[in-house]
This record gives C-alpha cells, sequence and structure tokens, in this order.
C-alpha cells in the first residue's frame, strides 16, 4: 500500500473509530479482487498483508471490526438479490466498466460488470451511513445512494493517473514501508514542470498541485498557505522537496515500525481476522434476514 491509499482511505478509516457509538467495519474485498486473473499464492499473501498494514497504520480491532470479505458468505448472497434488482442499463453506463474492457476484452467477466452490485451489498449489508473510499468509486455508489468524501494522490510520474499499488514504475508511488532513503529520492525525482515558484494550478500544473495537495494533507495546511510559505524562498522547489520529504518520512514512521512489528506476531493477524468475520456473520446475517423477508424469500 501507498500514501494514495493512506491519505485517500486508511486515515479516515482510522479516524472514523474514535468516539462511534455504531459499528465500525471495514472489509479486505477480496471477492472484488477476482474480478480479474489472479495467482493463488500471490492473493492470499495480498490479503495477508492488507491486513497487516491496516492494523499498523492504526485500524483497531478494539474499536472496529475487520475482516475478509470471502469469509462472510452474505456478501455474495445479497450481491445475486440486488442483481436480480439493478438494471442493466445503469451497469451499463459504468465508467470502470467501459475502461477495463477497452483495455482487455478476453479478460472481461460477468464479475468484472456488476462490480457496482457486490459494492452496493458490501453497503448496505451492514446498513452503511459512511463509505470513506475514492472518487472513482462515486459513479459505483449511485446504485446504493450514499455519499463519500475523498482526498485523491496521482501518480509522481503522471499527475494525470491515480496513484496505483499495479503501475509498474514503482517511482510512481511512495509505499507506506518505504524507508527514509526510497521517499527522499521519490520526492527528488517526482516529475514536475520547469517553473521555479511555488503555485496550486491544477489545470496548468498538475504536477505541483499534487504534490502540494500531498503536503496538505501531511501538514495540515491549505494549499494557499503552503505556496505563501515559499512564495519568496530561494531554489522553493528544492526546500519544498525536503521539507515533503521530512513531512511524510516523520508520518509515516509509526506506520513502517508497526508493519515490522505486526509481521512477526502470525497469531495475531489470524485472531483479528477470525474474529472480525464471526461478528460481520452476526450483523449481516440479522440484516439479511431482514431484506429475505422485505423481498418475500422468507
Amino acid at each position: 500500500m501507498h500514501i494514495g491509499n493512506y491519505l485517500g482511505t486508511i486515515k479516515n478509516w482510522v479516524s472514523l473509530q474514535q468516539g462511534s457509538k455504531d459499528a465500525v467495519l471495514y472489509s479486505i474485498v477480496d471477492l472484488h479482487s477476482i474480478t480479474l486473473p489472479q495467482d493463488a499464492v500471490t492473493l492470499r499473501q495480498s490479503i495477508r498483508n492488507m491486513a497487516v498494514y491496516l492494523l499498523a497504520c492504526g485500524v483497531d480491532p478494539e474499536k472496529s471490526i475487520l475482516f475478509q470479505q470471502s469469509q462472510v458468505s452474505q456478501h455474495a448472497e445479497l450481491a445475486w438479490i440486488l442483481g436480480c434488482l439493478a438494471p442493466t442499463g445503469f451497469l451499463n453506463r459504468m465508467h470502470q466498466w467501459k475502461s477495463k474492457v477497452s483495455e482487455n476484452k478476453d479478460k472481461s467477466c460477468l464479475g468484472l460488470y456488476s462490480y457496482p452490485v457486490l459494492m452496493a451489498a458490501d453497503i448496505l449489508l451492514y446498513k452503511a451511513t459512511h463509505v470513506p473510499i475514492g472518487d472513482d468509486q462515486l459513479q459505483h455508489l449511485e446504485l446504493a445512494r450514499e455519499l463519500c468524501n475523498f482526498t485523491r494522490v496521482m501518480s509522481l510520474r503522471d499527475a494525470t493517473t491515480k496513484m496505483s499499488k499495479s503501475d509498474p514504475h514503482v517511482m510512481s508511488r511512495i509505499e507506506l514501508s518505504d524507508p527514509p532513503d526510497v521517499i527522499k529520492s521519490k520526492i527528488q525525482k517526482a516529475v514536475t514542470d520547469s517553473e521555479k515558484h511555488i503555485s496550486y494550478d491544477p489545470q496548468t500544473r498538475p504536477e505541483m498541485t499534487n504534490l502540494i495537495n500531498i503536503y496538505s494533507e501531511f501538514s495540515g495546511l491549505s494549499p494557499q498557505d503552503i505556496c505563501e510559505k515559499y512564495r519568496n524562498m530561494d531554489r522553493c522547489k528544492g526546500t519544498f522537496k525536503t521539507d515533503l520529504t521530512e513531512l511524510i518520512v516523520t508520518e509515516l514512521s509509526f506506520v513502517r515500525e508497526n508493519i515490522h512489528k505486526i509481521q512477526q506476531d502470525v497469531g495475531y493477524v489470524d485472531s483479528v481476522l477470525n474474529t472480525g468475520a464471526d461478528q460481520a456473520k452476526d450483523i449481516a446475517e440479522m440484516n439479511l434476514k431482514e431484506i429475505k423477508q422485505t423481498i418475500g424469500l422468507r
């Protein structure tokens, strides 16, 4: 996982736990992942790594429920029920479906087409009131009539595309486990333009804007405050990148330490996921019974 995941999703997940009187559930969505071909061994390890990273970043199983989606069968069951209600015209308009099919028609499948239906099931199964995900999923959320806020972090190589775990270029992202020297190298080599000053302009300076957005999320300063801070500074770009590196290194230091610690405790990760699945099943089964009653299956 990288800082795009951290700033766009995980920080929201951690903050939502604080003081919540309602159940807070976080799912490792492995059923969604198999809409594209997967190597079984790699997938198992990826699921486990996801759990490690979430725990390391502060998702607390004492305050929330963390579980593996496929271990709660009600997700798939409700997806089928919703699939019988979802209009195909809506699904035909999904941007991600069109994009994936155009990229590789040979690998398109029914699961990829009905991805938004399973996503709606993930939400409605728990009567969710908050869905902290990225803006690329907003169209999917229309199906479940939900609203979410997001932070969009773009690639360090190409600011027109989102920072992605699947990008083959490791310099495009800052991963949560990157050591300080690697973070420094990636920030220093991050693509910018020929302008020497610091300014925030998403249209004409997307690369600089992306770095300012990252700085803003880590520092709490507004983009305007950041630009003012470096306005009259000599070699402002170099100083800005140095300060940004320090911000990221400082913020992620506890995450790197936690990742190393949690990876050593195999029993803890298994315990969290097993307990979380049991808790999620109880809630899911109760709500699914109500849904079945409503539509006449019970």
